[in-house]
């Protein structure tokens, strides 16, 4: 069944065309993806922008051409955090369903766990059903999930991520210590959040997903493009995720502009990301008393769980 599943979220909006087959294998047929900025000021002012609304528009425009040139037979579309949060997203919804024909889905926090944990539990070795955390590091909001290669076990989103965090605490380039203080206060206090929900110290391993992990682990790699084939399953030591993303958090934008394998449209929100993450992985090999020392990127992510969703729908 060919499917297409389309992740709008705070920073970005991705497509994918796929073939599901009886097994719920994916076979991509298109997967793409437009820094949109949808999110840009929500934080602040509880509406989505003009500008941002239009950007997201002519991308969604650009999808529904390609959904019906492939002829995808279903179509999802999910909206997350920005949406979640705006004080007019009937504009958007209804911008969305005259464009594309379907109805976007707000979905719960809740629901972007689970999609994200099935998207994400792909790169699973078989057979191995020890809890793992997957961590979803969006640009407003982050997925904390623990599960086994068959089941969801807990999971909780928080209003965390790249962009909020930048247009929140990282106002300068390259940002102070005193901001970056204030950030990493904030991102503990919401990590033992999370952990009153999801038992960290539970887990065997993590699982990262989305672009600021894989844009950690591409300059961890120090790779000279953005190659998802090298940074899907690399699984990196505590040290060289630390190391990665405190190079990262510290470099002017002009210089992470520079790095070869650097999305434009995350030039200046990677830096909190990498914080998080940063962060994340830290607080988890302390809860787990060292059990867990590092933890494996995944480009498989909640895109490919709201594909396999689609396709198992009635």
């Amino acid at each position: 069944m060919r499917t297409a599943a389309i992740d709008c979220g705070t920073n970005s909006i991705r497509l994918l065309i796929a073939d599901v087959d009886d097994g719920a294998g994916l076979t991509d047929v298109v997967r793409l993806m437009r820094v949109v900025r949808l999110g840009e000021g929500v934080d602040a002012t509880g509406e989505l922008s003009e500008a941002a609304l239009q950007r997201t528009f002519d991308a969604v425009d650009e999808y529904a051409a390609l959904i019906k040139e492939h002829d995808a037979g279903r179509i999802r579309f999910v909206a997350t955090s920005a949406t979640r949060d705006a004080g007019n997203r009937d504009v958007f919804v209804s911008g969305v369903r005259d464009r594309l024909g379907v109805e976007p889905e707000v979905v719960s926090g809740g629901e972007e766990a689970e999609l994200s944990f099935s998207g994400a539990a792909s790169v699973l070795a078989g057979g191995n059903d020890a809890p793992v955390l997957v961590v979803d590091l969006g640009g407003g909001s982050t997925e904390f999930v623990v599960g086994t290669g068959s089941q969801v076990i807990a999971g909780r989103s928080m209003d965390m991520g790249c962009v909020r965090f930048t247009e929140r605490f990282l106002r300068s380039d390259p940002p102070t210590d005193a901001e970056i203080a204030a950030a990493e206060e904030e991102i503990g206090r919401m990590i033992d959040e999370a952990h009153a929900d999801v038992d960290l110290s539970s887990v065997h391993g993590i699982i990262g997903v989305a672009g600021s992990i894989t844009t950690v682990t591409a300059h961890a790699l120090k790779l000279p493009e953005y190659l998802p084939e090298r940074i899907h399953g690399t699984e990196l030591g505590l040290a060289e995720i630390d190391d990665a993303a405190t190079s990262l958090l510290h470099l002017t934008r002009a210089e992470r502009k520079a790095l070869p394998y650097m999305h434009p449209g995350r030039v200046d929100v990677i830096g909190a990301g990498a914080l998080i993450w940063r962060t994340v992985v830290r607080r988890v090999a302390e809860a787990t008393e060292g059990r867990v020392q590092g933890a494996v990127a995944s480009e498989h992510d909640i895109l490919d769980g709201i594909a396999l969703s689609a396709a198992s729908r009635k």
